[in-house]
């Protein structure tokens, strides 16, 4: 069965793009020409992957991406910018974006990140595991549960979105290991960024907020000046 990906963008010239360079792929395509209808879609045609675009008449595409992370909707999303704004980047990742392109973009660079991201996601995808069967990683008061995508700190569930807790994952994984950017963006987001290290540091930063009791002397992720960073036990 073919791969779904929804196209939510107003320009009818990037939707024919996308569509004719998608399909031409092997994806099935379908499209909304606005925020609220490519909400509507995303919630009931299950797509298995949305390119969606941050300018959008009435609702733009960074509250169609956290409405869809709030109501636990985990399909892949890679935002489209207008501009090449690292405000709006930053803030797309942080709603739960998988990804970013800047407009204008190579409808070859579409693909390739659409088949990256699907190939991490389905890779990530497990039959779920009774109880006995999950594997436990205890760091500290940190437990991270790999076949559930959870993690607690001090028996508290942590509410991480899924890139946070692929990173944190990783790092545990590696416990004690120095990784340097290159390494965990290769790991986390399975392709080159182009050299966009802000990814790795944004989402450290989120992570830091969430499992550290101060986030300027970390106990659990240390950063290597000049290296990258580090997970061990306090």
């Amino acid at each position: 069965m073919m791969e779904k990906v929804l196209v939510v963008d107003d320009e009818p010239s990037i939707v024919t793009l996308l569509r004719f360079n998608l399909e031409k792929a092997g994806y099935s395509v379908i499209t909304a020409p606005d925020g609220k209808a490519g909400l509507k879609m995303a919630m009931e045609e299950s797509p298995d992957f949305i390119v969606l675009d941050l300018m959008l008449p009435g609702m733009d595409g960074m509250d169609v991406c956290k409405t869809l992370r709030q109501e636990k909707i985990k399909t892949p999303i890679l935002m489209l910018t207008a501009r090449d704004d690292e405000f709006d980047k930053v803030l797309g990742l942080e709603l739960g974006a998988d990804d970013y392109l800047t407009k204008p973009f190579s409808p070859r660079e579409v693909i390739a990140r659409v088949k990256a991201i699907l190939r991490r996601t389905n890779m990530n995808e497990t039959p779920a595991a009774t109880e006995d069967q999950v594997s436990v990683i205890k760091i500290g008061e940190l437990t991270i549960y790999p076949d559930k995508y959870e993690a607690e700190l001090s028996g508290t569930k942590l509410e991480l979105t899924p890139k946070e807790f692929e990173l944190l994952l990783y790092l545990a994984n590696n416990q004690g290991k120095v990784l340097n950017r290159h390494q965990l963006l290769d790991a986390v987001w399975n392709y080159d960024f182009a050299g966009d290290s802000r990814i790795v540091d944004v989402h450290i930063s989120h992570l830091r907020e969430k499992i550290e009791e101060d986030t300027k002397q970390p106990l659990y992720i240390k950063t290597i000046r000049g290296f990258g960073y580090k997970l061990e036990k306090p």
